[in-house]
């Protein structure tokens, strides 16, 4: 695995949210987090993103323990500060206390650097007949791909 193909995605939270706003934070990590993540042992899977004291905090985000750790391995789900600047911070704030929305990460990088990156995205929850809608766009894309496929 190169070292720009590290892309773990939060599916679920497409589903579940309308996105309306995405915002790219760095990931505080500590000792052998990143080797974790740059081998894809991640996940984002009932994660959520809260903001207090002017700093944003992904909660619950699992990243394995390093195989090769010693003594000094991180625990798995752990709380990870996200670096963002401080008008970010302010609208993602806003966005957290009104009613309806919430903040939700949506999926983790390396980016060209090496650095561990998460987008973030203020979401509003869908209701299930929009849930039924996004399966039934999803269904008719792929009978549209398997007409295409099949000339």
């Amino acid at each position: 695995m190169k070292l720009n193909e590290v892309n773990i995605v939060n599916r679920r939270a497409r589903f579940d949210y309308e996105i309306s706003e995405t915002f790219t934070a760095g990931i505080v990590l500590t000792g052998t987090e990143i080797k974790s993540i740059r081998l894809g042992k991640a996940g984002l899977s009932d994660t959520f993103c809260l903001v207090s004291n002017g700093e944003v905090w992904v909660k619950n985000m699992y990243v394995a323990e390093y195989f090769y750790g010693s003594y000094n391995n991180h625990s798995a789900r752990r709380d990870r500060k996200l670096l963002l600047k401080k008008k970010e911070i302010a609208r993602l704030a806003k966005a957290g206390k009104d009613a309806g929305f919430t903040v939700v990460p949506l999926k983790v990088f390396i980016n060209g650097k090496g650095l561990a990156k998460m987008v973030v995205g203020i979401g509003r929850g869908k209701k299930e007949y929009d849930k039924r809608q996004t399966i039934k766009e999803r269904d008719d894309k792929r009978q549209i791909a398997r007409m295409f496929q099949k000339k």
